[in-house]
């Protein structure tokens, strides 16, 4: 079972080559953007100047979010294995922020941490339960502090950015769809069952999809696994309140990583109330991008939004730091967690094997 996980993990990662490149091409010409928009004079100068203090206090915003992801997947994990430690969920988390930077949609974090957490002894349905219960979670409190933030700084946006609204708000029903569609697998599974079994029969029809019963069975069993688990969204309140305000302040930090680089150009006269609402604003544009780490729209987004806020000649230099804290360095630092993972996977397959004949296997 371990080497298939192993194969199957070294699958994942071959599979997103791809997506690697893209995220690499991706930083180039970011690099490119700036030598060929900002001289180099420009550069240095913007360098010189920055406050260092405040460059630090955006990078302790990072790891606060990463500490915080930590927490909630800890917080959930603890309810069914009691003797969870809390550096297995921060490795698990780095492992999910790398993949959620360098696949479409952050479609691949959530896959290769069920893996991770196999890898730790866990059973793969109470992995993905664990995994799904922390993403709802996630997503109905992203959902309702954006629509706050949005609905609170409406107008203000709207005259700073109009044509934005429109993508926002495509944004916000893309993540409140996948919401209301998980919830309402834990609330009527034979409901959700009968849609999507039509999706595929008509996918079939039109020969886009192959094996369509086999994958119905698959879905089946998902959903109604996925469906008992819900029960302990319902019953597990108190844990739900705390994930809730743990993710508050998680994104909170996240989205005052972009304060913190204002304040490192010197800059001031912008509240820290409408830079994160700005921030949030961004975020729900790139909810629905489907490039790795939304590439392009996102910077594109940045400039379009923030450009009226940061004074003339920094705005490109914000970008490049803006995309270093919340795109690259998880890249870095993900990756560093899954070498240290596949090390002790490595070691674990190695020790459950010893003295055992291969044939068996």
């Amino acid at each position: 079972m371990l080497n298939k996980l192993k194969k199957l993990k070294r699958g994942k990662v071959s599979s997103n080559i791809i997506n690697i490149i893209i995220v690499a091409l991706l930083f180039v010409g970011l690099i490119v953007y700036m030598f060929v928009f900002d001289d180099i004079e420009n550069i240095v100068t913007v360098i010189k100047n920055m406050n260092y203090g405040w460059l630090f206090i955006g990078l302790l915003c990072m790891v606060v979010y990463w500490l915080l992801e930590a927490l909630c997947l800890y917080t959930v994990t603890r309810k069914t294995y009691k003797d969870e430690k809390y550096t297995k969920s921060l490795r698990v988390s780095m492992i999910g922020q790398l993949f959620n930077c360098i696949t479409p949609f952050s479609s691949g974090g959530q896959p290769i941490q069920a893996v991770a957490m196999v890898n730790d002894g866990k059973s793969i349905s109470n992995s993905i339960s664990i995994l799904l219960i922390k993403f709802i979670v996630y997503q109905a409190t992203l959902v309702i502090y954006t629509l706050a933030l949005i609905i609170f700084k409406y107008y203000y946006f709207k005259s700073l950015v109009s044509n934005f609204i429109f993508l926002a708000l495509i944004g916000f029903l893309v993540n409140l769809g996948v919401i209301i569609f998980l919830v309402l697998i834990g609330v009527n599974q034979k409901l959700v069952y009968k849609m999507v079994k039509f999706v595929y029969k008509l996918l079939e029809k039109v020969r886009l999809m192959k094996n369509v019963d086999t994958k119905l069975e698959h879905l089946q069993s998902s959903i109604g696994n996925f469906h008992n688990q819900f029960k302990i969204i319902k019953k597990e309140k108190f844990m739900i309140f705390k994930l809730v305000v743990y993710t508050v302040i998680q994104l909170t930090a996240f989205f005052f990583v972009t304060y913190a680089i204002y304040k490192a150009f010197g800059q001031s006269g912008v509240s820290v109330m409408n830079i994160i609402s700005a921030q949030a604003f961004l975020m729900m544009i790139m909810a629905f991008i489907p490039i790795p780490g939304a590439g392009i729209a996102a910077e594109g987004g940045f400039l379009v939004i923030f450009n009226t806020f940061f004074l003339s000649g920094t705005i490109n230099m914000a970008i490049l730091f803006w995309r270093i804290y919340t795109f690259y360095l998880p890249i870095v630092v993900g990756a560093l967690f899954l070498v240290i993972n596949n090390k002790e996977s490595t070691e674990k397959i190695k020790l459950n094997t010893k003295g055992v004949d291969i044939n068996e296997i």
